[in-house]
């Protein structure tokens, strides 16, 4: 059985999926990127191959320790692709929007598709049919909002994510719940709204840790998987082996 790890570091946490002959089956949150941290996933899950999406200035050492024990591949705007990137700077479009797209097109073939990832940003991506990423938006995220509210403001309290919250909000905290996450949700379907309206018959996919629960405050139809970014690590890793 060919076993390969998905190592994505975003601006919040250290993430590393494994993929056994192409199919998910664990995630992993990293306490940090140490070379021990790194050398207890490889004498755990002994992996063929390995692939890193990062958007940090991460350890270098675990690069080393990565090319030495499997066949790796570092994420970036040289990497082969089964997309184009007709943009202006390819070289400065996250590697975790390029492992969504990639997604989509591998699970979507011959389809036009949305892809909305959740994150410390949001991030929108449209890639047509014919496997072009045409662009998208990039807007603050959920804990952004929280934490610009309580460090832009003088009483605003820092307030953590909880789903079970009111339209109108009965107290600081349930305004601020209701403000971020409601305001979110119809920055979202907006957002699709105006997609809509410029590009026909498209696809939805939905994308994040927290995604899950987001969508029952949507009114539009979306396909949701919180693991879609490491299904597009793993074609990639596998369109460079």
């Amino acid at each position: 059985m060919a076993t390969t790890l998905c190592f994505d570091f975003g601006n919040t946490r250290m993430k590393c999926a494994v993929f056994v002959d192409g199919n998910f089956v664990a995630e992993q949150v990293l306490a940090d990127d140490s070379d021990a941290t790194v050398k207890m996933l490889l004498d755990q899950y002994h992996p063929d191959k390995s692939i890193l999406s990062s958007v940090i200035d991460h350890n270098p050492g675990m690069e080393t320790l990565l090319q030495q024990h499997t066949h790796f591949h570092r994420l970036g705007h040289q990497s082969r692709l089964p997309v184009t990137t007709p943009v202006g700077k390819p070289e400065t479009i996250g590697a975790d929007r390029l492992a969504l797209v990639v997604a989509a097109v591998t699970l979507f073939p011959g389809k036009n598709n949305l892809v909305i990832g959740l994150g410390s940003a949001i991030t929108y991506n449209y890639v047509n049919k014919y496997k072009e990423f045409i662009g998208g938006g990039i807007s603050p995220g959920m804990e952004m909002r929280f934490k610009s509210l309580n460090a832009f403001t003088a009483k605003l309290p820092l307030v953590k994510a909880d789903w079970n919250f009111p339209l109108a909000g009965y107290d600081t905290r349930t305004n601020i719940l209701s403000g971020v996450i409601l305001g979110m949700a119809k920055e979202v379907d907006g957002i699709i709204e105006a997609y809509e309206e410029k590009y026909d018959n498209f696809n939805v996919l939905l994308s994040g840790g927290d995604s899950a629960y987001f969508t029952r405050h949507l009114k539009k139809k979306i396909f949701v998987d919180p693991h879609l970014i490491y299904k597009g690590l793993y074609a990639i890793s596998e369109y460079n082996q």
